[in-house]
């Protein structure tokens, strides 16, 4: 039974016709979640859902994450939640986002955002190739480049 399933994968997905994304077989990003807090830890299963939400059209540039969530202030109260995320990419380098706020949602969804928001600035600085074409373009006819 089992032979024969195994047969029917492989006859199904080296057919010509069968076709599937490339990233398909790719492993998932990987989440680690650090933190002392208890109340923190209820929050483990949110945090993992939330990364993988958040970096679904950019995974294959993040293999790693580490979010760290921590109470600054402990018992006292306040703004004192933190929220840390550390990605580590080979494409991009390492990341570090930090955010501090009322509660830790709160403080996760900001540094979500921020880290976002960093590393395709970072990829995008990195692909961006027009800019230094057009200058090596300019200076191999002689002509000087303002600024």
């Amino acid at each position: 039974m089992l032979a024969s399933l195994i047969y029917f994968f492989f006859k199904v997905a080296l057919s010509s016709n069968f076709r599937l994304p490339p990233n398909r077989w790719r492993a998932l990003m990987q989440v680690f979640f650090k933190s002392r807090d208890p109340q923190a830890h209820e929050m483990q299963d949110l945090v993992q859902r939330r990364m993988r939400f958040v970096f679904r059209r950019i995974d294959w540039l993040v293999p790693k994450a580490t979010v760290q969530l921590s109470d600054v202030n402990g018992p006292r109260g306040g703004i004192d939640k933190r929220c840390q995320i550390e990605i580590k990419s080979d494409v991009v380098g390492n990341i570090v986002v930090a955010s501090t706020a009322r509660d830790w949602r709160t403080a996760l969804d900001q540094a979500l955002s921020r880290a976002v928001r960093f590393l395709t600035r970072q990829w995008r600085r990195g692909t961006d190739n027009r800019r230094p074409r057009q200058r090596a373009i300019a200076l191999s006819h002689g002509e000087e480049q303002p600024g």
